[in-house]
């Protein structure tokens, strides 16, 4: 057998062997409860304990809430800042902890797209249960923009009034080069347990340098990622970017022209199989300086404005204009 029959019959054992495995998953129990907010924790359905944050009004009532969803091994906290100037608008800000990052159990383990998905669907009824007559918002950054769109676009979608979307992660499969999705299935599915680090990239994630010092010092924020997690989060964003021409719900997307996470070609498919509906196309928010953590950038007090009006009064417009400006940069026209 020549060399290139055996490579063939080697690649055509891994498939075939490799096929029936599925990369380790630490999938939820079985519903055995209503789903709930304490003060420091979301009870999810299946009974496991999320660490929950909250910031709220110190005067006057709530006029609006917020569910947020963190970014990929991120965890809760980074809505910290954010949730904090919201109170002073007269919101009520939620971030959980989700299964797999922070505090939350397993970490480093990945629990399903549909896990992800019911839990935030949940957390939006027990804001709903804990705030009666408040309009509830979902907001997603990055890993759960994506989980936002899902949640929204599902068979039974949640319940929220509209959607805030920070860069969310839709680099699907769709916009890889064969031989990514091909060393990442077989990495998946042969050593799901090996661990990578986006050390050495060169990747600037934001601009401010002191906030990103304290996440590499911040021992609940994952440094080194198991191949099998960053399987789960590639299907996760294969089904945004295919749901996200469902979302017909009011959204907010917010995006950083110097993004380079998330890169422009999959943001530009995601931009175009938005639906118009009744309410309207969604508002497309570019900051011709914002970074991927658009929240924790030097400029984020700029987004969290823009953010707390949308929810007050969607039809207003931004005080930053950032959906004023032109779409060139990702090759778009309005």
């Amino acid at each position: 057998m020549t060399g290139g029959r055996r490579l063939a019959a080697l690649a055509v054992f891994l498939i075939a062997t490799l096929s029936a495995c599925t990369p380790g998953l630490v999938i939820p129990g079985p519903a055995i409860g209503e789903p709930h907010f304490t003060e420091t924790t979301f009870i999810a359905a299946d009974g496991t304990e999320l660490p929950l944050r909250s910031w709220r009004p110190t005067e006057g009532k709530s006029k609006a809430v917020v569910v947020a969803l963190h970014g990929f091994n991120d965890y809760g906290n980074f809505f910290a800042k954010t949730g904090t100037y919201l109170a002073t608008r007269g919101v009520t800000a939620y971030a959980y902890d989700q299964r797999g990052f922070g505090a939350a159990p397993a970490p480093g383990s990945w629990a399903g797209v549909a896990a992800y998905v019911r839990d935030a669907a949940d957390a939006v009824d027990a804001a709903q249960r804990r705030h009666p007559g408040l309009p509830v918002y979902l907001h997603g950054t990055s890993m759960g923009g994506a989980v936002a769109i899902m949640a929204m676009t599902n068979a039974e979608p949640a319940s929220a009034v509209g959607v805030i979307l920070a860069a969310p992660a839709v680099w699907g499969r769709v916009t890889m080069p064969w031989y990514q999705r091909l060393s990442l299935w077989v990495s998946a599915h042969l050593v799901p347990w090996f661990t990578v680090s986006g050390e050495g990239l060169g990747i600037k994630p934001s601009d401010n340098k002191p906030m990103l010092i304290r996440l590499g010092r911040d021992p609940k924020v994952i440094k080194h990622t198991r191949v099998g997690t960053i399987y789960g989060l590639v299907n996760l964003m294969d089904a945004a970017l295919e749901n996200v021409a469902k979302l017909t719900t009011p959204a907010l997307i917010l995006y950083g022209e110097k993004d380079e996470i998330i890169p422009k070609t999959p943001t530009r498919i995601m931009l175009g199989r938005l639906p118009k509906s009744a309410t309207g196309r969604p508002r497309v928010a570019l900051y011709a300086n914002g970074y991927h953590m658009l929240l924790r950038d030097l400029q984020g007090a700029v987004v969290w404005k823009d953010m707390a009006a949308w929810m007050l009064d969607r039809r207003a417009p931004l005080p930053s204009n950032a959906d004023r400006h032109p779409l060139r940069a990702l090759g778009m026209s309005r």
